[in-house]
């Protein structure tokens, strides 16, 4: 099991895993009978030694807090994750700068948010996917590229406070699916009958019907990242756990 450990002085950050004591593996070239090297390692007590007679305390993980301002297979990137005492909140910074480097983990008191950068429609997969379906055209080419833009033109002014979030997979944690809003599927409806006339009405009208709650007519919001700080304060609130487990670590040196 994962835990996170807050050094009280030092406001260091430690993530104590069942992998803190696997050796790490080292090549060494000049030893050809011996290539690849085992050095033993235990990370966790490195750590209690750093910060001996310092006061520790669990922080608990907050669920669903994960956010990356990359993808999710990315593995060199900047995240964030929110953490409590039971008193505070904290934003818990993930990092490294390099592949083959550590995960480091930094305390920022306070908080963070994200910021609605734009909402957009999803232009070339719903040309695609007018074609796709219509494949001997009821549809002119004018009337499959206008139709996009009929689209963006309307949800332009929509704000996401009044969309409903779908769960829609992403691999970049900051994008956003929603379901366009009934006045915007009102507005649509309407100004495509300036477009579509008799029976190439009602095939777009079954188009938007078929694609407005899972498919390419819903809306992706982008966000960013804000982090609101506090200033910084000192508790004295000590984990009797954590205590107990250094001073018992610290006395096998």
């Amino acid at each position: 099991m994962n835990q996170l450990i807050r050094c009280l002085n030092c406001d260091e950050i430690f993530l104590k895993t069942p992998y803190d004591q696997s050796p790490e593996y080292k090549y060494v070239p000049t030893h050809p009978s011996e290539p690849v090297r085992s050095i033993e390692r235990d990370d966790f007590q490195d750590f209690l030694i750093k910060h001996r007679r310092h006061p520790l305390e669990y922080l608990e993980i907050i669920e669903d807090s994960f956010i990356s301002e990359k993808v999710y297979s990315e593995p060199v990137k900047i995240a964030y994750f929110k953490a409590t005492n039971g008193k505070e909140s904290f934003v818990i910074k993930k990092f490294r700068e390099r592949i083959d480097e550590p995960l480091k983990y930094e305390l920022i008191p306070g908080d963070y948010s994200l910021k609605c950068l734009g909402i957009e429609i999803q232009s070339e997969e719903i040309t695609k996917q007018l074609r796709m379906e219509f494949k001997k055209p009821p549809f002119s080419p004018t009337q499959i590229s206008a139709f996009p833009k009929l689209y963006r033109r309307i949800v332009g002014t929509v704000d996401t406070k009044n969309l409903e979030r779908v769960s829609e997979e992403s691999s970049h944690a900051l994008e956003i699916y929603y379901k366009m809003d009934d006045v915007s599927l009102f507005y649509l409806l309407r100004n495509c009958r300036n477009l579509f006339k008799g029976k190439e009405y009602s095939n777009i009208e079954e188009f938007i019907n078929r694609h407005k709650d899972d498919g390419v007519l819903l809306l992706k919001a982008r966000y960013k990242i804000q982090i609101t700080e506090r200033a910084k304060t000192r508790k004295a609130a000590i984990s009797a756990v954590v205590v107990a487990e250094a001073k018992k670590m610290i006395k096998k040196e």
